[in-house]
């Protein structure tokens, strides 16, 4: 019962991965500013916690999040969360943590918005993406104008935005929208896949690529290599002999039988 009235779920298995269920389930997920406030607490200290590792966000039945609760929109589109610490796309996109999101069924409009700022995504063959922003009049603010036409082009983005129709799971996975489908019985199975896949690799690496694929991403092709090139210069700089034999150990195949070596974040 105590689960029940908890808008936000965090479980931590033992192996490095945490769960986030967004659990109103009897209202879509639908997003209320305490709720939201909760989400991005849960980031910014699951981002703090070296026990984790990897992030994985999904919703509780038949749907992912239906976006902002419509009793409490105006508070939330007004500008309340224009504090860092409270805001959960911004914590969003400082978590050093891959983020998968598990995406179970309607994703709409903030919801999606949300979807939009994790790393990798897995979409049930139940999924809807639907932007309402141009529906009911919301002018976007949480990055769905900017981060949708980058991820599946501008003419797609218009479409998906200014005629407010679905995006089926299938056409998601077409349009390069999500990594990939499955059926919603083995949705959390393949997110937890994709995690225990990504712990089996240098830890400090892993945080450091994700940085630097999410940072070149902003910048112009070539601004984008030369910030590959300079970061890439200062992580061998602060490298020391034992990190370069235990690279060369593990790329000769002599720890087959032992773990990744793992360098601090």
């Amino acid at each position: 019962m105590e689960a029940e009235n908890k808008p936000v779920l965090v479980d931590k298995t033992t192996n490095g991965i945490a769960i986030i269920t967004l659990n109103r389930p009897h209202a879509l997920n639908a997003l209320t500013p305490d709720m939201l406030v909760k989400l991005a607490f849960t980031f910014t200290r699951l981002d703090e916690d070296p026990t984790v590792k990897v992030i994985i966000l999904t919703g509780a039945g038949r749907a992912f999040s239906a976006g902002v609760d419509l009793t409490a929109a105006s508070d939330v589109f007004k500008g309340d969360f224009e504090i860092e610490a409270t805001d959960t796309l911004v914590q969003m996109q400082k978590c050093r943590k891959p983020i998968i999101g598990a995406i179970n069924g309607y994703c709409i409009t903030a919801g999606f918005e949300i979807a939009l700022a994790c790393d990798v995504l897995v979409a049930s063959t139940a999924t809807k993406f639907i932007d309402t922003h141009a529906k009911f009049g919301i002018f976007p603010s949480w990055g769905l104008s900017q981060r949708l036409q980058r991820t599946v082009g501008p003419y797609r983005a218009r479409e998906v935005s200014l005629t407010a129709t679905p995006v089926e799971a299938h056409t998601a996975e077409r349009w390069g929208l999500v990594n990939r489908v499955v059926a919603p019985s083995e949705l959390m199975r393949t997110a937890i896949t994709i995690a225990e896949a990504i712990l089996k690799n240098n830890e400090g690496l892993v945080v450091k690529y994700k940085t630097v694929i999410n940072d070149g991403f902003k910048l112009p092709l070539g601004e984008a290599l030369k910030l590959e090139q300079k970061r890439g210069h200062e992580y061998y700089a602060n490298m020391k002999p034992e990190d370069f034999a235990a690279m060369q150990e593990f790329i000769a195949g002599r720890s087959s039988n032992q773990s990744t070596p793992k360098s601090k974040l």
